[in-house]
């Protein structure tokens, strides 16, 4: 299929189109300074012509009635922007078409299929708050499942690695000493098998392209791996803003509410919105309404079929801190530090002492465990530096280490849990 316009005469259009050969049909995005009726553009290119009040639609519509591998694109400014152009190859990636054009190529990575359900839980970005849905989504599903997840971290080991987090204790000196092997101790799946309690494989990735999709990783291992065990739901979580090139029977994007709304509407955002079956926003009670509502017409305008969740992450301490007194380490800014301090300090009767958000900055990490005092328990995150400098530090100070996790709460009328045994039961039934 091929991308025209009107801002180049017909004879040139039919011209490229009869150089390209083995064109099925043209999708006509608008322009109309050298075009007459566009009946006449058709019978020049030879080719069905689709086109519309959105070019979306058209393109869809020609994709639904031809097969389609590949969209060239010939058209040129004004008609699209690069905005528009990001757009069409989201939805064209999505949909497992490859998307040239004169000096540009997005290519779709071939999807893996898996011989159990399955459910991706991928992000918009890093720091969004995917982890924490993904352990959300397991302690929700084993009410009706044996769930299992597989990552597929920047720290993750080479070949998968199996961690029993129904069975095992994962305790601050046992993770210490996996760091002491070499390991990132606090990559996801021993975050994802300590907060939820279920198998992790955890699996390791390198590089990320534009639409997501890593350079190298070990996710096809992972994948044999889970076939073979006894678990009857796979959850394959992304990294960052990559995620795996796995064709899953369901979807749910998380959005970080704090992100730029360019890097959910633009770019290839809306790819990552467009696969959702369910849309988590975390952190909205960090942002302004105004720009809530602008998250949500955003998504709205991509993935109208989505389920939309919007929510806040409470703290939920995975040990014993009541009458602590306790120094906080988070990735949070400022005030996600203050409102989780407080939110601590009303529910789980503690003092907060101090707090750091330099979790994932091991050098201002290393200073603020330095300077602070006062201190007996500290209170952290099972991420980044959690383990080599957090761990390794309050342990030779004599503190306690107790690890947190993040809970997602809705702020609006709906229920996540109950959506998420929804789509889970859809997708054990085959219908995901």
């Amino acid at each position: 299929m091929v991308l025209i316009d009107g801002e180049h005469y017909p004879d040139v259009t039919a011209w490229a189109v009869k150089k390209l050969d083995n064109v099925c049909c043209a999708v006509f995005l608008g322009g109309s300074e050298k075009i007459g009726d566009l009946s006449e553009i058709e019978k020049k290119i030879g080719v069905k012509l689709y086109y519309g009040h959105s070019y979306i639609d058209a393109i869809a519509q020609a994709i639904a009635e031809n097969e389609i591998h590949e969209v060239v694109d010939l058209s040129d400014e004004p008609i699209l922007t690069y905005e528009d152009r990001f757009r069409i190859a989201s939805f064209l990636l999505a949909n497992g078409i490859a998307y040239i054009g004169a000096d540009f190529e997005f290519r779709p990575k071939t999807l893996l299929r898996i011989n159990k359900p399955s459910l991706a839980v991928i992000g918009t970005g890093k720091r969004v708050g995917k982890t924490a849905i993904s352990g959300f989504v397991a302690r929700t599903l084993k009410e009706i499942a044996k769930p299992a997840i597989l990552t597929m971290g920047r720290g993750g080991p080479e070949k998968p690695e199996i961690i029993t987090g129904d069975r095992l204790e994962i305790t601050p000196e046992f993770l210490l000493s996996v760091a002491g092997e070499g390991k990132h101790a606090a990559s996801d799946h021993f975050e994802d098998a300590l907060t939820s309690r279920v198998l992790t494989i955890g699996c390791r990735r390198c590089g990320g392209g534009m639409a997501g999709f890593s350079f190298f990783d070990v996710v096809e291992e992972g994948i044999k791996i889970a076939e073979k065990l006894e678990n009857d739901l796979i959850i394959l979580e992304g990294s960052g803003a990559t995620l795996p090139a796995v064709k899953a029977d369901g979807y749910v994007t998380v959005v970080g509410a704090t992100q730029k709304i360019g890097f959910v509407g633009g770019y290839f955002g809306p790819f990552r919105i467009k696969l959702a079956n369910l849309i988590v926003v975390t952190m909205a009670d960090l942002i302004s309404r105004r720009k809530l509502e602008s998250i949500k017409r955003v998504i709205s305008k991509i993935n109208p079929e989505a389920e939309v969740h919007l929510t806040k992450f409470i703290p939920r301490p995975l040990g014993n801190v009541e009458g602590k007194r306790v120094l906080l380490i988070m990735t949070a800014n400022r005030k996600g530090l203050q409102k989780t301090a407080s939110y601590l300090e009303e529910h789980y009767d503690v003092e907060v002492v101090a707090f750091s958000g330099h979790l994932s900055n091991r050098k201002k990490l290393i200073e603020d465990m330095r300077r602070f005092r006062g201190y007996d328990t500290v209170l952290v995150e099972l991420k980044a530096a959690a383990v080599d400098v957090v761990t390794r530090k309050a342990l030779e100070d004599g503190k306690n280490v107790v690890f947190m996790d993040n809970e997602p709460v809705n702020l609006d009328d709906k229920n996540l849990r109950e959506s998420i045994l929804r789509l889970g039961n859809r997708i054990l039934e085959g219908q995901g």
